[in-house]
């Protein structure tokens, strides 16, 4: 089992739970294949493709679950499954950060870590991969970043704290 303890560590964190959840939710996809196929062919012979609603329904039907495949085969491939860390000095995957915007009193508590993780936990979670998440990637509490939101506003944070993050 590895631990994710610094920002140098590539691939996606995920908790056992979550792994096996994904994973058990691959196999479903996986083992419905046949049974989509069986849709298809059972509206191709409904007659002229071109004015047949449900093929093309059942068509789009089989993209969209081989497309959730592909991404939770890569997803499941790239996946450092393990425990978070036991303790927490600076922002890494696996941690809960607490953070003040600037000019809030207000603070704002979540995971760093995959947004697959949020169906296991009660927190907000956000990837590494956002704009916040990177900014904030290595930084320690009394740090003050600023990122660029997606629609291009300078947002600057306070990191209040980092604590390991507890299932």
């Amino acid at each position: 089992m590895s631990t994710p303890t610094d920002q140098q560590n590539q691939g996606v964190w995920l908790t056992q739970e979550a792994h096996d959840r994904l994973r058990a939710e691959l196999d479903q996809l996986v083992a419905g294949r046949p049974a989509m196929a069986a849709e298809i062919n059972a509206r191709r012979e409904e007659g002229d493709l071109r004015e047949n609603g449900g093929y093309h329904a059942a068509k789009d039907e089989q993209g969209k679950q081989e497309a959730r495949i592909r991404q939770l085969e890569d997803l499941l491939r790239k996946a450092r499954v393990g425990d978070a860390p036991t303790t927490a000095t600076h922002a890494a995957t696996g941690t809960v950060i607490t953070i003040r915007f600037r000019g809030e009193d207000d603070t704002e508590k979540f995971l760093l870590g995959s947004r697959e993780i949020a169906g296991t936990t009660g927190l907000q979670v956000y990837s590494p991969e956002s704009a916040l998440g990177s900014a904030i990637l290595g930084a320690e509490p009394g740090t003050t970043v600023t990122y660029q939101a997606p629609n291009g506003r300078d947002i600057t944070v306070d990191v209040v704290a980092v604590e390991p993050f507890v299932p």
